[in-house]
């Protein structure tokens, strides 16, 4: 390991992690929201840093898709579940970010900014430029990040303001958005050569070829994601079932009907504003 995987103290990695840790210690009050944040922060460094993180930069692509699939379906939807409704009100209230976040809400658009997001931290290209460079791999943990945050908005139902899906379209959304997470895995499995020339060692440090890695890749893609979502979306479904809620309709909460009135607040700011300069 040493040899092919020198050993890195990855500070910045660290102190970005123990930042964040640190803000959610701030903004977070109950202790299972703490332990939600901290399980989740535990999960990130342990997937960055040495030498998960290192493997996945610079070695192996099964390695590098397993780190993905902890960010974007662990630790995403961990920090998200660690922020209370009234504290993501606040945090979304400026009008630029209540937009976006509306945006992003919406399944079709989460589904979309999923895969391509997801697609181009896997790109050839692109891993290829975090094997090489410390501010490509960090970009790249924060491009995951950030895809996985959009991919548990609409799942979740969490941000005030914005569409909020009954049980059956939840899991239905769910379902679905297994089969985008893999969106490269079918290329990895047939590929006949190896596409990632900058992840090297793969025989010496994990005793398999380069193509035997990028097919694993593949499979660990599908399973990775396919099993843990499906369980999901079926703890949705099942759990709205056994609480009696009516599985067919979308859910009102106080939070979102504050979020309109600022909203209609702002555009009649915005039409004061305009007549005045007319």
């Amino acid at each position: 390991m040493t040899t092919w995987v020198p050993f890195h103290w990855h500070i910045v990695d660290v102190v970005l992690v123990v930042t964040l840790g640190v803000v959610h210690h701030v903004l977070i009050r109950t202790s299972r929201e703490r332990r939600l944040a901290e399980s989740a922060l535990v999960a990130l460094l342990v997937v960055t840093v040495w030498p998960i993180g290192d493997v996945a930069a610079t070695v192996s692509l099964s390695v590098a898709t397993t780190q993905r699939l902890i960010i974007m379906l662990l630790v995403a939807p961990l920090l998200l579940l660690s922020l209370s409704t009234e504290r993501l009100a606040r945090l979304t209230r400026p009008a630029a970010i209540d937009v976006v976040a509306r945006r992003v809400a919406h399944p079709g658009v989460a589904m979309v900014v999923v895969t391509v997001v997801g697609t181009a931290t896997l790109a050839p290209s692109i891993v290829d430029w975090g094997a090489r460079s410390t501010l490509g791999r960090g970009v790249i943990i924060g491009a995951t990040l950030a895809a996985g945050i959009v991919l548990w908005i609409p799942a979740l139902g969490v941000l005030p303001g914005t569409k909020r899906l009954s049980p059956t379209a939840r899991a239905g959304y769910v379902f679905v958005a297994a089969l985008v997470v893999t969106s490269l895995s079918i290329i990895w499995i047939f590929a006949r050569h190896p596409l990632y020339p900058a992840l090297h060692h793969q025989h010496a440090l994990l005793h398999i070829s380069a193509l035997l890695d990028q097919q694993i890749a593949g499979f660990v893609a599908k399973l990775g994601a396919y099993l843990p979502m499906w369980a999901v979306a079926f703890t949705i479904f099942s759990r709205a079932e056994e609480s009696g809620l009516e599985i067919e309709e979308s859910p009102l909460h106080w939070a979102d009907v504050e979020r309109e009135l600022e909203r209609v607040d702002r555009q009649r700011a915005r039409a004061d504003r305009r007549a005045r300069l007319r």
